[in-house]
Parts: structure tokens; C-alpha cells; sequence
């Protein structure tokens, strides 16, 4: 599917759900708010969605605002785009979006949340779409768990009861908490919340810290942007499958063409993840065995190495995407 052709389904889908999803596909500047990226599942079995874009900045800008603007991670941003500084990238230098990928690996149903990329992925069920939100999630030493749960609870205008651990973590800074924080703009829950079956004791949640999104700052729970929460607390229902799992390497086909997308492991598991790129390459080959006489291995080794998190055709006859601006 070529990029009108792309352009042209999404508007179409998006405008005859607008109202039931309360999101607009691509009609985002229209609307005010960083909507969700709603992406055509392809056909035929391929498995890559979206396209690639730049943007050209303004003095102002860093990757953080960039992110934010375009309902993207900070980190998947700065992946992208190495050498360029994140927070002086300088007026009218083109930034790479990553907003390309490829599906995650197994059935295509309820959430899937993959921690190495930092997006969470919602196939809504009877409809042929995708969609997609950045998260943050747990940091070194609160991980967020993988697994696989169900959406247990949905809360409106939650309070938070911090535990006794994150409490005594505070009051070593001098931040002393409540008992419970209430409902409102203070709440670090934001104005919604889905509790995980794993437990009962962590949430998909929105944020009064938007600029946490798309980083690892939680104690474990995954967080949205607040537009995106509302939007995705809008449509799940209780018993909603999740699965989270930690994919760092993909290997994906469109059109008859093969990618490679390749993402830097959490530190965590940096040492039991991150092997030799020949490895690697193996490993994703397993998966797709008719791939193995029809990519460039060279072209292929260098995008596992290089973790951009930018899907990279690597077809035989293929090229960088990044080669092609």
C-alpha cells in the first residue's frame, strides 16, 4: 500500500468512526489534541504498518516538544535520529518520526504492550486497524512485568494510594506523600485508569507528568499521555486481553518486501538480549524462513547493530530508508 493509498483508508475509517472512537485518525491538527495513530492492518499476512515521515524544526523545538506534538515517545525520537542533538537540534533540521512498524509477534488481539519499542498496541475487536500509543513504563529496578493479563478494572477520576515502599522511596528525598492522593489534575494516575489482572497492583494510567511518556520513570505501571488514555479507556472493555512482552528485534514483510526493526533492550536485559548481530539475524531468519535467500544480510546485520528502531527494507535490491530523504 502506497502512501496516498494509505492516507486515503485512514481518512476514510477515521471519519466514519470519529464519533464512536472519539479519535480522528489522521485529521490531527483539526482537533487540538495528540490523537492515537490508527494504521489499515495490511493484507495478505504482511505485517508492517505506517510509513516513515520528517518534520523540519522550528529554533524552539527539541525532541521532547517534537514527541509530544506528534504523540510520539521521546526515546523512539531520539533513536531515530542519533546524530542529532535532542535538545539543540537547531531550526530547520529534519527530524526522522518513527512511525513505521513492525506488528508485534503473535495472535492480533486486545493490547499488546512492548517494552523494548515503548508502544502499546490495540487491535479493536471486528475491525481491521491498529492502534498505537506510546508509553512510559517501569524503570531499572521497578520493571514493568511481562506476561500475559486482562484489563480487570476501569476507573474513572482515580485516587492513588501510594504504597509504603514508594512512600519511604519519597521521604528519602524529602517528599513527604499523603495516605492517598486524591482525584484530580495532582493525581499522578491523570483522570484514568485500567487496573491489570497480574495482581491488581499495577495500571494502564494517564499522567500529570506528561513528558514522562515514552521513558522509563514508573514504578511499573504503563503510562499514556492523557488524551490517548481517554481515548483508549473509551473503547477497552473489562477482560480485555494484555499481553506484554519485550521484542526488541522484528522481522516483518510488506508488499513483498522484507524488514528488519531493531530496538535497544531494556539495561536489564541488554545481557541476555542483546547477542551478535549474526545471532540475531538467525534467530529472526527462524521465524520467517522464506526471508533467508531474499535479504541482504549485510544491509540487515547493520540495522540490528544500529537499534534505530526504524524499520529498514532489506531486501536484496532494497535501500536505507533513511538513504531515500
Amino acid at each position: 500500500m502506497n502512501e496516498v493509498s494509505m492516507l486515503v483508508k485512514v481518512f476514510r475509517y477515521s471519519v466514519s468512526k470519529c464519533r464512536a472512537w472519539l479519535w480522528c485518525g489522521i485529521i490531527i491538527l483539526s482537533c487540538g489534541q495528540s490523537w492515537a495513530a490508527v494504521y489499515p492492518l495490511p493484507a495478505n499476512g504482511d505485517n508492517v504498518v505506517g510509513y516513515i515521515r520528517q518534520v523540519s524544526t522550528a529554533y524552539e523545538d527539541t525532541f521532547m516538544e517534537i514527541a509530544r506534538r506528534e504523540g510520539l515517545g521521546f526515546l523512539t525520537v531520539r533513536a531515530a535520529n542519533p546524530d542529532i542533538d535532542p535538545w539543540l537540534p537547531g531550526e530547520g533540521v529534519l527530524v526522522t518520526l518513527p512511525t513505521q512498524m513492525v506488528l508485534p509477534p503473535g495472535k492480533r488481539e486486545g493490547i499488546i504492550i512492548n517494552l523494548a519499542e515503548l508502544r502499546l498496541y490495540y487491535y479493536p475487536p471486528n475491525e481491521d486497524v491498529v492502534v498505537v500509543f506510546p508509553v512510559g513504563i517501569g524503570r531499572r529496578g521497578w520493571q514493568t512485568p511481562e506476561g500475559k493479563t486482562n484489563i480487570m478494572q476501569k476507573i474513572e477520576n482515580p485516587s492513588w494510594t501510594p504504597p509504603a515502599s514508594i512512600r519511604r522511596e519519597h521521604a528519602e528525598k524529602g517528599d513527604i506523600l499523603p495516605a492517598v492522593v486524591p482525584a484530580g489534575p495532582d493525581n499522578p494516575l491523570g483522570l484514568f485508569a485500567l487496573r491489570l489482572g497480574n495482581g491488581g497492583s499495577y495500571l494502564i494510567h494517564g499522567t500529570n507528568r506528561k513528558y514522562g511518556v515514552g521513558m522509563r520513570v514508573s514504578h511499573g505501571c504503563i503510562r499514556l499521555f492523557p488524551d490517548h488514555i481517554e481515548q483508549l479507556f473509551a473503547q477497552v472493555s473489562r477482560g480485555t486481553p494484555v499481553r506484554i512482552i519485550h521484542e526488541s528485534y522484528k522481522i516483518g514483510r510488506l508488499n513483498g518486501e522484507i524488514y528488519v526493526e531493531a530496538h535497544e533492550p531494556l539495561s536489564e536485559r541488554a545481557d541476555t538480549v542483546r547477542k551478535p548481530a549474526r545471532y540475531v539475524l538467525s534467530n529472526l531468519l527462524d521465524k520467517m524462513p522464506e526471508a533467508s535467500t531474499a535479504i541482504n544480510r549485510s544491509v540487515a546485520l547493520d540495522v540490528i547493530q544500529q537499534e534505530t528502531g526504524l524499520p529498514q527494507r532489506v531486501s536484496i535490491s532494497s535501500v536505507y530508508v533513511k538513504d531515500l530523504f
